[in-house]
Protein backbone atom coordinates (compact mmCIF):
# COMPACT_ATOMS: atom_id res chain seq x y z
CA UNK A 1 0.00 0.00 0.00
CA UNK A 2 1.33 3.42 -0.89
CA UNK A 3 2.41 5.72 1.90
CA UNK A 4 -0.42 8.13 2.60
CA UNK A 5 -0.70 11.21 4.77
CA UNK A 6 -4.07 11.60 6.47
CA UNK A 7 -3.28 14.85 8.24
CA UNK A 8 -6.34 17.08 8.27
CA UNK A 9 -5.74 20.72 7.47
CA UNK A 10 -8.81 22.92 7.64
CA UNK A 11 -8.29 26.41 6.25
CA UNK A 12 -10.80 28.98 7.45
CA UNK A 13 -12.58 31.01 4.79
CA UNK A 14 -12.79 34.80 5.18
CA UNK A 15 -15.96 35.76 7.02
CA UNK A 16 -16.89 38.29 4.36
CA UNK A 17 -17.16 35.54 1.72
CA UNK A 18 -18.29 32.53 3.70
CA UNK A 19 -21.89 33.40 4.43
CA UNK A 20 -23.46 34.96 1.32
CA UNK A 21 -25.54 37.25 3.52
CA UNK A 22 -28.11 35.98 6.01
CA UNK A 23 -29.26 33.13 3.78
CA UNK A 24 -27.04 30.60 5.56
CA UNK A 25 -28.09 31.60 9.06
CA UNK A 26 -25.89 31.70 12.13
CA UNK A 27 -24.14 29.08 14.26
CA UNK A 28 -24.88 26.33 11.72
CA UNK A 29 -28.61 26.99 11.45
CA UNK A 30 -30.17 26.23 8.08
CA UNK A 31 -32.65 28.56 6.48
CA UNK A 32 -35.52 26.41 5.13
CA UNK A 33 -35.29 28.21 1.78
CA UNK A 34 -31.58 27.49 1.29
CA UNK A 35 -30.51 25.89 -2.00
CA UNK A 36 -27.28 23.97 -1.52
CA UNK A 37 -25.25 23.67 -4.72
CA UNK A 38 -22.81 20.76 -4.59
CA UNK A 39 -20.34 19.51 -7.20
CA UNK A 40 -17.76 16.79 -7.68
CA UNK A 41 -14.69 16.78 -9.94
CA UNK A 42 -11.79 14.41 -10.50
CA UNK A 43 -8.92 16.84 -11.04
CA UNK A 44 -6.26 14.36 -12.23
CA UNK A 45 -3.76 16.65 -10.43
CA UNK A 46 -5.11 19.65 -8.58
CA UNK A 47 -2.02 21.77 -9.19
CA UNK A 48 -2.24 21.22 -12.95
CA UNK A 49 -5.94 22.11 -12.90
CA UNK A 50 -6.01 24.95 -10.36
CA UNK A 51 -6.75 27.63 -12.97
CA UNK A 52 -9.70 25.66 -14.35
CA UNK A 53 -11.03 25.01 -10.84
CA UNK A 54 -10.70 28.63 -9.71
CA UNK A 55 -12.44 29.90 -12.84
CA UNK A 56 -15.24 27.39 -12.35
CA UNK A 57 -15.74 28.34 -8.71
CA UNK A 58 -16.00 32.02 -9.59
CA UNK A 59 -18.44 31.31 -12.41
CA UNK A 60 -20.66 28.70 -10.72
CA UNK A 61 -20.38 29.72 -7.06
CA UNK A 62 -21.10 26.30 -5.50
CA UNK A 63 -21.45 25.83 -1.77
CA UNK A 64 -19.43 22.61 -1.76
CA UNK A 65 -16.95 21.11 -4.24
CA UNK A 66 -15.57 17.61 -3.70
CA UNK A 67 -12.32 16.78 -5.47
CA UNK A 68 -10.63 13.47 -6.27
CA UNK A 69 -7.21 12.41 -7.57
CA UNK A 70 -5.58 15.58 -6.28
CA UNK A 71 -2.15 13.90 -6.49
CA UNK A 72 -0.54 16.15 -3.90
CA UNK A 73 0.85 15.76 -0.39
CA UNK A 74 -0.95 17.69 2.31
CA UNK A 75 1.96 20.09 2.79
CA UNK A 76 1.66 21.11 -0.88
CA UNK A 77 -2.13 21.39 -1.11
CA UNK A 78 -3.09 24.79 -2.62
CA UNK A 79 -5.34 25.96 0.22
CA UNK A 80 -4.56 29.67 -0.25
CA UNK A 81 -6.27 30.12 -3.65
CA UNK A 82 -9.43 28.53 -2.23
CA UNK A 83 -9.27 30.75 0.83
CA UNK A 84 -8.95 33.80 -1.41
CA UNK A 85 -12.16 32.72 -3.15
CA UNK A 86 -14.00 32.37 0.17
CA UNK A 87 -13.69 28.62 0.70
CA UNK A 88 -12.28 26.45 3.46
CA UNK A 89 -10.49 23.23 2.55
CA UNK A 90 -10.21 19.80 4.13
CA UNK A 91 -7.91 17.37 2.37
CA UNK A 92 -6.11 14.06 2.52
CA UNK A 93 -3.38 13.42 0.01
CA UNK A 94 -0.28 11.56 -1.01
CA UNK A 95 2.49 12.21 -3.47
CA UNK A 96 1.64 11.64 -7.16
CA UNK A 97 -1.37 9.37 -6.53
CA UNK A 98 -4.96 9.47 -5.27
CA UNK A 99 -6.00 12.27 -2.89
CA UNK A 100 -9.41 13.70 -1.94
CA UNK A 101 -10.56 17.09 -0.72
CA UNK A 102 -13.71 18.95 0.25
CA UNK A 103 -13.86 22.67 -0.58
CA UNK A 104 -16.73 24.42 1.20
CA UNK A 105 -18.28 27.76 2.02
CA UNK A 106 -20.34 26.01 4.68
CA UNK A 107 -18.92 24.79 8.00
CA UNK A 108 -17.35 21.32 7.94
CA UNK A 109 -17.73 19.18 11.05
CA UNK A 110 -16.76 15.64 12.08
CA UNK A 111 -14.12 15.29 9.37
CA UNK A 112 -12.85 11.76 8.81
CA UNK A 113 -9.86 11.10 6.57
CA UNK A 114 -9.88 7.34 5.96
CA UNK A 115 -12.20 4.42 5.37
CA UNK A 116 -10.43 1.76 7.38
CA UNK A 117 -9.01 3.89 10.19
CA UNK A 118 -5.45 3.05 9.17
CA UNK A 119 -2.79 5.74 9.03
CA UNK A 120 -1.09 4.35 5.92
CA UNK A 121 -4.10 3.61 3.69
CA UNK A 122 -4.56 5.14 0.26
CA UNK A 123 -6.05 8.65 0.25
CA UNK A 124 -9.37 7.68 -1.30
CA UNK A 125 -12.02 8.54 1.31
CA UNK A 126 -13.15 11.59 3.23
CA UNK A 127 -16.33 12.31 5.13
CA UNK A 128 -17.73 15.32 6.96
CA UNK A 129 -20.99 16.85 8.13
CA UNK A 130 -22.36 19.98 6.52
CA UNK A 131 -25.38 21.46 8.31
CA UNK A 132 -25.86 18.06 9.95
CA UNK A 133 -25.90 16.31 6.56
CA UNK A 134 -23.31 13.51 6.30
CA UNK A 135 -21.20 13.85 3.15
CA UNK A 136 -18.79 11.24 1.77
CA UNK A 137 -16.25 11.97 -0.95
CA UNK A 138 -14.67 8.89 -2.55
CA UNK A 139 -12.16 7.95 -5.21
CA UNK A 140 -12.72 4.28 -6.01
CA UNK A 141 -9.71 2.31 -7.33
CA UNK A 142 -9.62 2.09 -11.12
CA UNK A 143 -9.04 -1.67 -11.13
CA UNK A 144 -6.64 -1.98 -14.09
CA UNK A 145 -8.16 -5.10 -15.70
CA UNK A 146 -10.48 -7.98 -14.76
CA UNK A 147 -8.63 -10.97 -13.39
CA UNK A 148 -5.86 -8.92 -11.81
CA UNK A 149 -5.17 -8.29 -8.12
CA UNK A 150 -5.90 -4.60 -8.69
CA UNK A 151 -9.37 -5.52 -9.93
CA UNK A 152 -9.97 -7.68 -6.86
CA UNK A 153 -8.80 -4.79 -4.68
CA UNK A 154 -11.34 -2.54 -6.38
CA UNK A 155 -14.15 -5.00 -5.69
CA UNK A 156 -13.10 -5.35 -2.04
CA UNK A 157 -12.89 -1.58 -1.66
CA UNK A 158 -16.40 -1.10 -3.07
CA UNK A 159 -17.72 -3.81 -0.75
CA UNK A 160 -15.95 -2.32 2.27
CA UNK A 161 -17.31 1.14 1.47
CA UNK A 162 -20.82 -0.30 1.25
CA UNK A 163 -20.34 -2.06 4.59
CA UNK A 164 -19.23 1.25 6.11
CA UNK A 165 -22.35 2.96 4.77
CA UNK A 166 -24.66 0.25 6.10
CA UNK A 167 -22.97 0.25 9.51
CA UNK A 168 -22.97 4.00 10.05
CA UNK A 169 -26.02 5.32 8.18
CA UNK A 170 -29.75 4.84 7.75
CA UNK A 171 -31.39 5.12 4.31
CA UNK A 172 -34.31 6.91 5.97
CA UNK A 173 -31.97 9.73 7.05
CA UNK A 174 -30.00 12.27 4.99
CA UNK A 175 -26.73 11.17 3.40
CA UNK A 176 -24.85 12.36 0.33
CA UNK A 177 -22.06 10.34 -1.30
CA UNK A 178 -20.13 11.74 -4.25
CA UNK A 179 -17.03 11.06 -6.26
CA UNK A 180 -15.34 9.06 -8.97
CA UNK A 181 -16.65 5.49 -8.63
CA UNK A 182 -14.89 4.20 -11.75
CA UNK A 183 -18.03 2.23 -12.61
CA UNK A 184 -20.44 2.88 -15.48
CA UNK A 185 -23.71 1.23 -14.53
CA UNK A 186 -25.94 1.06 -17.61
CA UNK A 187 -25.40 0.77 -21.39
CA UNK A 188 -26.42 4.42 -21.79
CA UNK A 189 -23.52 5.39 -19.50
CA UNK A 190 -20.80 4.47 -22.03
CA UNK A 191 -20.22 5.33 -25.68
CA UNK A 192 -19.85 1.71 -26.85
CA UNK A 193 -21.68 -0.66 -24.49
CA UNK A 194 -21.21 -3.76 -26.63
CA UNK A 195 -17.54 -3.20 -27.24
CA UNK A 196 -16.80 -2.24 -23.63
CA UNK A 197 -18.92 -4.87 -21.88
CA UNK A 198 -16.83 -6.87 -19.44
CA UNK A 199 -13.97 -4.37 -19.43
CA UNK A 200 -12.81 -2.67 -16.25
CA UNK A 201 -15.26 0.09 -15.39
CA UNK A 202 -18.10 -1.67 -17.21
CA UNK A 203 -17.90 -5.12 -15.67
CA UNK A 204 -20.85 -7.04 -14.17
CA UNK A 205 -19.05 -7.64 -10.87
CA UNK A 206 -18.49 -3.92 -10.36
CA UNK A 207 -22.00 -3.11 -11.48
CA UNK A 208 -23.47 -5.74 -9.17
CA UNK A 209 -21.86 -4.16 -6.12
CA UNK A 210 -22.83 -0.66 -7.24
CA UNK A 211 -26.45 -1.76 -7.58
CA UNK A 212 -26.32 -2.83 -3.93
CA UNK A 213 -25.71 0.83 -3.03
CA UNK A 214 -28.90 1.77 -4.87
CA UNK A 215 -30.83 -1.16 -3.38
CA UNK A 216 -29.79 -0.01 0.11
CA UNK A 217 -31.40 3.35 -0.53
CA UNK A 218 -29.05 5.67 -2.40
CA UNK A 219 -30.44 7.50 -5.43
CA UNK A 220 -28.44 8.48 -8.52
CA UNK A 221 -29.32 12.18 -8.53
CA UNK A 222 -28.20 12.87 -12.10
CA UNK A 223 -30.34 10.02 -13.43
CA UNK A 224 -33.30 11.30 -11.40
CA UNK A 225 -33.24 14.48 -13.45
CA UNK A 226 -31.59 13.31 -16.71
CA UNK A 227 -32.88 9.86 -17.76
CA UNK A 228 -31.48 9.91 -21.28
CA UNK A 229 -28.14 8.68 -22.63
CA UNK A 230 -25.17 10.48 -24.12
CA UNK A 231 -24.17 12.22 -20.87
CA UNK A 232 -20.60 11.56 -19.78
CA UNK A 233 -18.18 12.74 -17.09
CA UNK A 234 -14.97 11.08 -18.32
CA UNK A 235 -13.18 10.87 -21.69
CA UNK A 236 -10.03 8.76 -21.93
CA UNK A 237 -6.88 10.72 -22.83
CA UNK A 238 -5.62 7.67 -24.73
CA UNK A 239 -8.40 7.93 -27.32
CA UNK A 240 -7.63 10.70 -29.86
CA UNK A 241 -10.24 13.47 -29.71
CA UNK A 242 -12.43 11.36 -27.40
CA UNK A 243 -14.32 14.41 -26.15
CA UNK A 244 -15.09 15.78 -29.60
CA UNK A 245 -16.08 12.31 -30.78
CA UNK A 246 -18.40 11.87 -27.76
CA UNK A 247 -16.52 8.74 -26.67
CA UNK A 248 -17.16 9.09 -22.95
CA UNK A 249 -18.17 7.30 -19.76
CA UNK A 250 -20.41 8.38 -16.88
CA UNK A 251 -18.44 7.16 -13.87
CA UNK A 252 -18.77 10.13 -11.48
CA UNK A 253 -21.83 10.27 -9.23
CA UNK A 254 -23.78 12.29 -6.73
CA UNK A 255 -25.80 9.81 -4.68
CA UNK A 256 -28.25 10.69 -1.91
CA UNK A 257 -30.70 8.90 0.33
CA UNK A 258 -34.43 9.34 -0.26
CA UNK A 259 -35.00 12.30 2.10
CA UNK A 260 -32.44 14.37 0.18
CA UNK A 261 -33.17 12.94 -3.26
CA UNK A 262 -36.72 14.21 -2.86
CA UNK A 263 -35.30 17.68 -2.24
CA UNK A 264 -32.97 17.68 -5.24
CA UNK A 265 -33.90 20.50 -7.60
CA UNK A 266 -31.62 19.76 -10.54
CA UNK A 267 -28.46 17.99 -11.69
CA UNK A 268 -26.20 18.47 -14.67
CA UNK A 269 -22.76 17.81 -16.15
CA UNK A 270 -20.77 20.92 -17.04
CA UNK A 271 -18.65 19.92 -20.03
CA UNK A 272 -17.20 23.39 -20.71
CA UNK A 273 -14.09 22.83 -18.54
CA UNK A 274 -13.24 19.77 -20.65
CA UNK A 275 -12.79 22.11 -23.66
CA UNK A 276 -10.05 24.12 -21.92
CA UNK A 277 -6.33 23.85 -22.52
CA UNK A 278 -4.78 20.99 -20.52
CA UNK A 279 -8.06 19.82 -18.97
CA UNK A 280 -8.65 16.89 -16.66
CA UNK A 281 -9.98 13.75 -18.32
CA UNK A 282 -13.10 14.27 -16.14
CA UNK A 283 -15.44 17.23 -15.78
CA UNK A 284 -17.74 18.74 -13.13
CA UNK A 285 -20.97 17.04 -12.03
CA UNK A 286 -23.37 19.35 -10.18
CA UNK A 287 -26.59 19.05 -8.18
CA UNK A 288 -28.78 21.45 -6.22
CA UNK A 289 -30.77 20.53 -3.12
CA UNK A 290 -33.53 22.44 -1.35
CA UNK A 291 -32.72 22.30 2.36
Amino acid sequence: MLECSVLSILSSAPSSRAGEGDERGRRGEVNPSLIMKLATFNTNSIRARMGIIADWLERENPDVLCLQETKVQDKDFPADPFRDLGYQSAFSGQKSYNGVAIISRLPLDEIRMNLYGEADEDARFMSARIHDIPLMNVYVPQGFAPGTEKFQYKLRWLEDLLAHVKKNHDPALPLIMVGDFNVALEPIDVYDPEGLRGEVGFHPKEQGIFREYLAWGLVDIFRKHQPGGGHYTFWDYRIPNAFKRKMGWRIDYILATGPLAEKSESAWIDTEPRTRQKPSDHTFLVAEFQL
